[in-house]
Formats: structure tokens, C-alpha cells, sequence
């Protein structure tokens, strides 16, 4: 094999097709980068049998062949390259990197004991990549990062016609985002309340999301065969595949309420900064205490060694005075994904008049005017689920 490509093109294709394999793996093969050259250019691949990366580039191919080299060795060597055209070639289980007066040889690992890359099944639909990028990044902040809970370690994507929600939840938080899905003919002939869902591991999606942000529109395939369960993500001659958590997502949405009377509506910049300023008093996990009256909110902490703080901004309070106690990052997390100058904060109830219910931050487009209702993010100070 052997073939010259431009520097920049060949390290960012072999930077994407390692990016989502495993730090340390049990199989020293999977941690390989396949180089597929031929006629028409080369296609770089990899997979660790639950992800699985192919990008397509252009490149003279002088001889065509198949080779599997170390991923993340090759993607270093790449990046440091000089400016120059790139030459890949092999000489038996050698193979030669020469850019410029740059020149490194690798060893090559067999090819044959490579699994076969999982093949895009047919397109489900297409989700807008912009949108799409800013809804992952909005709700996997809530998926837990706990694996002895597999099941809520992912962000689960549900279709319905014309939309895509994305869902994610720790048992202390629920974000909650819709964004428009294009299913074609496919989706002409289904019932508004059927719904396909997929529930995708959150890093997976969130360097999905990273990925193809800004690839126009994102093709999507859900496909299940030999008992796989596979969903697929494709723009701009990328795909990530990735297998699908199993079991069942809890059942979160009936947590939203459907109206709430009292809530209060703040700039989302001050009670970030004020959180942040108030919380360094506090030991890890301490809760803040927030007080929302007629005249405005109080923020108050007490730390460690008798450290205190407080410090009040304005808010518009509609409905009764409300105490709530809430972790700051979990806090901070909504407040970062609302994206609107102002931010609502409703209280729920509970059958115990002295237990305050979940806190549900939404966009505020005004002090006056609510914002448009595609993100939801409900917190509560204790377990939302038992």
C-alpha cells in the first residue's frame, strides 16, 4: 500500500477516528485505526465492538491495501507533522510515515483479527446538526456518570413524527429537550402518540454532537438486527455508530408538571455570579439556601469553620415566598443550558405542605414574557427516584 495526502486532512480524519476509543482496552487490536486505500481515496475506521468511527478522504493512492496501526500513536504522530504532503507506506508488517525531512515507522497489527466496522442501516431522519448539537450539550450535563446504573448513563432519544426529545436524568435532575426531526416518508405513516426511542450512551452523543455541530443536517439511523441494537450518525462523509444501553429509562416526564402558579423570574447572569460567589464558602455537596420573597432573592451559605455568606438580587416573585435548598453545580448546570437573558424558576408542590417540591428552570425571553418551552430541567434537593 501506499499513498500521499494533504497533512491537515489526514490528521484530522485519523484524530475523529480515534476519538471515541477507550483510554485502556482488554484487546490491544481495538485500539487500532484501519487504513482502507483505494481508487477513490481512503477510508479510516475503528471499533471497539460498542463504537465505531469511519471518515472518508481524498488521497493519491499509488497502491491500494488495507493496513491497522495503533490509533492513538498514529493521531499524535499526525498532529506534529510538518507542513507537507504525507506519505503512508508498507513494507511487509512495516510502515512508513515520511512528511517532509520527518520520517517514522510503525509496526502494523493483522489485519484479519479486526472485527468487521457496523454498516449504517437505512435512515430513520434528520435532525438540523446546529440544533442538534446544542440540545446534547443541554441535557447529558443531567445523565448520571454512575455505571452501576447503566440505564441512566445514557440520554434517551425519543421520536414522535415531526420532533426528537432528548432526555436525561441522574435521579436529582431531568433535562428535557425537543428539537425538529425530518422522518420523511417514514414518518407520514405513524401515529402521533408511537414513538421510537433509542437510548445512546451521553458521551457517545456529546462528541457526537461536537462532531458534526456544524454539518448542516445530521442523517440518523435506528436499526436492530442479530439482536444489536445499533444507532447511526452521519454528515459530511463521518459516521459514529454506537450500540444501545438496554433496559428500560425510567419514566421521567411525568415528573414535569403541567402548570405551576408560583415561580419567580430573574437575569440568569446575576444568579450565576452570585451563586458562584456565595458557594466558595461551602464543603463539597453543601447545598445553598435560597430565599425568593417579594423583594427580591437571598442567597445564603454556610461553610466550614463558621464561613458564611449571603448576597441578594432582584427577581420578580409571582405567587407565595418559597425557601429552597439546592446544590450549586446542579443549579449552575440548568442555568448555563437555559440560553436566555432571563430565567424562570417555578416551585412545585408536594402532599407535605413542608417538603417544597422540585424547582423547574425554563426560558424567560423578558422579565414579563415567558421563553419558548424545548428545554426543561427540574431539580430537586432529594432523590427524584427511588
Amino acid at each position: 500500500m501506499k499513498f500521499q495526502v494533504n497533512r491537515d486532512v489526514f490528521s484530522e480524519a485519523v484524530s475523529f477516528a480515534v476519538k471515541l476509543l477507550p483510554q485502556r482496552t482488554t484487546l490491544p487490536i481495538l485500539s487500532g485505526v484501519l487504513i482502507q486505500a483505494n481508487g477513490d481515496g481512503l477510508v479510516l475506521s475503528s471499533f471497539d465492538y460498542e463504537v465505531s468511527s469511519q471518515t472518508e478522504i481524498q488521497a493519491d493512492v499509488e497502491e491500494p491495501g488495507t493496513v491497522l496501526v495503533s490509533g492513538r500513536l498514529l493521531a499524535e504522530i499526525a498532529g506534529r507533522l510538518p507542513n507537507a504532503p504525507v506519505t503512508v507506506a508498507t513494507d511487509g508488517s512495516r510502515i512508513t510515515v515520511a512528511c517532509g525531512s520527518a520520517s517514522f515507522t510503525l509496526l502494523s497489527m493483522p489485519v484479519e483479527e479486526y472485527p468487521a466496522i457496523p454498516e449504517m442501516g437505512e435512515q430513520s431522519g434528520v435532525v438540523p446538526a446546529e440544533e442538534f448539537a446544542s440540545a446534547v450539550a443541554q441535557v447529558a450535563v443531567a445523565a448520571s456518570r454512575d455505571d452501576v446504573t447503566p440505564v441512566i448513563t445514557g440520554v434517551q432519544l425519543e421520536v414522535r413524527q415531526n420532533s426528537l426529545s432528548l432526555v436525561a436524568t441522574d435521579r436529582y435532575r431531568v433535562a428535557v429537550r425537543e428539537i425538529d426531526w425530518d422522518g420523511g416518508s417514514v414518518a407520514a405513516g405513524e401515529a402521533s402518540d408511537t414513538a421510537v426511542t433509542a437510548l445512546v450512551p451521553a458521551r457517545t452523543l456529546q462528541e457526537v454532537g461536537k462532531t458534526f455541530g456544524h454539518s448542516g443536517t445530521i442523517s440518523v439511523a435506528i436499526t436492530s438486527r442479530d439482536d444489536r441494537e445499533l444507532i447511526a450518525f452521519s454528515a459530511d462523509r463521518k459516521t459514529v455508530t454506537s450500540l444501545l444501553i438496554k433496559g428500560n429509562f425510567p419514566p421521567v416526564r411525568r415528573l414535569f408538571p403541567e402548570s405551576v402558579d408560583n415561580y419567580a423570574v430573574m437575569n440568569t447572569a446575576d444568579l450565576i455570579e452570585a451563586t458562584r460567589r456565595v458557594a466558595l464558602v461551602l464543603e463539597r455537596e453543601a447545598a445553598l439556601r435560597y430565599t425568593f420573597t417579594t423583594d427580591g432573592l437571598t442567597l445564603e451559605a454556610i461553610g466550614s469553620e463558621q464561613a458564611q455568606a449571603s448576597e441578594s438580587i432582584d427577581a420578580i416573585l409571582t405567587g407565595d415566598d418559597t425557601v429552597v435548598s439546592l446544590k450549586p453545580q446542579f443549579l449552575l448546570d440548568g442555568l448555563g443550558a437555559v440560553h436566555s437573558e432571563f430565567v424562570r424558576i417555578s416551585f412545585t408542590k408536594t402532599e407535605n405542605p413542608n417538603k417544597p417540591g422540585p424547582v423547574l428552570i425554563t426560558s424567560q425571553t423578558s422579565r414579563e414574557q415567558a421563553g419558548a418551552d424545548t428545554y426543561r430541567y427540574l431539580l430537586q434537593p432529594n432523590l427524584l427516584l427511588r
